[in-house]
């Protein structure tokens, strides 16, 4: 591709908002592809804005970057997502997305009794945890997040 298309990484993080470690990062990942020029500097197809864009749109949703680029892998030849490939794609978000807004419907609902944990034992807890029997099944939360 002809030089004067290519982007350089500063001009990818202006243009996208995104830092140029997390285009370096995104890179190391394998959710980007860079060429490299003569001086070994990364240059960027002008449709990595788009994938940028994506990616961003997904973390904005709490998708991790594992995820994302497991979705993205299904491109052929990691060419950019279409509006198309988001709606197919993002369609396998929906019930993780379902359950962490349930989830935190309750934690808000639950919010001024009790964190859900089995670490408290309050007498006044919402959740009522006696003696601390939910310490027995692990640490961190106990009920909160049950499936």
């Amino acid at each position: 591709m002809p030089a004067e298309l290519l982007l350089s990484v500063g001009e990818v993080a202006r243009r996208s908002g995104v830092a140029v470690s997390a285009l370096h990062f995104y890179e190391a990942q394998g959710l980007l592809s860079a060429e490299r020029s003569r001086g070994n500097q990364r240059r960027y197809r002008r449709d990595v804005l788009r994938r940028v864009a994506f990616i961003r749109a997904a973390q904005m949703l709490g998708i991790s970057l594992a995820e994302i680029a497991e979705v993205l892998q299904q491109l052929p030849q990691q060419r950019t997502p279409t509006k198309a490939d988001w709606t197919r794609l993002s369609s396998r978000w929906r019930e993780s997305l379902d359950q962490r807004i349930a989830d935190l419907v309750t934690l808000r609902d639950q919010l001024q009794g009790c964190i859900g944990c089995g670490c408290l034992s309050l007498k006044a807890c919402r959740l009522y945890n006696p003696a601390d029997v939910l310490a027995g099944q692990g640490p961190g939360p106990q009920r909160l997040g049950q499936r």
